[in-house]
């Protein structure tokens, strides 16, 4: 039942993405808007035990002819697209990450970001690695891989620091039939978990990354 409802998230998604396009055209003399679709992980808490589940998040990009910038925009206003302070931290070290690795200058741009869950508040940094990757995406027009997904906390200057709750997150991964868990590196064997041998019983291939270029690489179309 796991994958019919990760892909209306997903489906939810692209629809924001459209919706955002249609009601918040840009002037005749504007570039138009860039949009991508990142999938992310979570983990969240049921009775005592810890679950792991995927959703999505909406990504839309566009150019500040005035150059107030960086700007964000956050959209909360449907359920399931509530975000903590951490969350949003997040998302302004990966806005400063693509910036720094696409050479642009923040100030030329206007980020609009809606997380897509059916959870109803998401707090945490560990998608802000994700998020970077789906900037950049957006700014070269770039195609993501759907079967592949990061969880990983970005730093400005583009590296991926470690996260925790990783055993559950991979079960979220393998349940939504992704194919490639990217996670940090020297979190795929620790004392605690083993996931290369967590993914091959579930058909997932683990990999770590350290960067957003190396991260970038493996979730774009490129990679294929």
């Amino acid at each position: 039942m796991q994958k019919p409802r990760t892909w209306f998230l997903h489906y939810s998604a692209l629809l924001a993405c459209a919706t955002w396009a249609l009601y918040c055209p840009p002037p005749a003399d504007a570039e138009p808007h860039r949009f991508a679709t990142v999938p992310a992980l979570a983990v969240s808490l049921n009775g005592s035990q810890k679950v792991g589940g995927i959703h999505y998040i909406a990504i839309q990009l566009d150019r500040d002819p005035e150059h107030r910038g960086p700007t964000i925009q956050f959209n909360e206003l449907s359920a399931g697209s509530a975000v903590g302070g951490a969350w949003k931290e997040g998302i302004r070290t990966a806005f400063a990450a693509a910036a720094n690795a696409l050479r642009e200058d923040q100030r030329d741009w206007i980020l609009t970001i809606k997380n897509h869950t059916y959870n109803t508040f998401t707090e945490g940094s560990s998608a802000s690695g994700a998020v970077a990757v789906g900037i950049m995406a957006a700014w070269r027009g770039d195609r993501l891989r759907p079967d592949v997904v990061l969880t990983g906390e970005i730093t400005a200057d583009g590296r991926i620091r470690k996260v925790g709750s990783l055993p559950g997150k991979l079960e979220g991964a393998a349940n939504a039939k992704m194919q490639m868990l990217l996670v940090p590196k020297g979190e795929a064997r620790t004392p605690n978990w083993n996931l290369y041998a967590l993914g091959r019983q579930r058909n997932l291939t683990v990999i770590e990354v350290g960067s957003l270029q190396e991260a970038y690489h493996l979730m774009t179309a490129q990679s294929q």
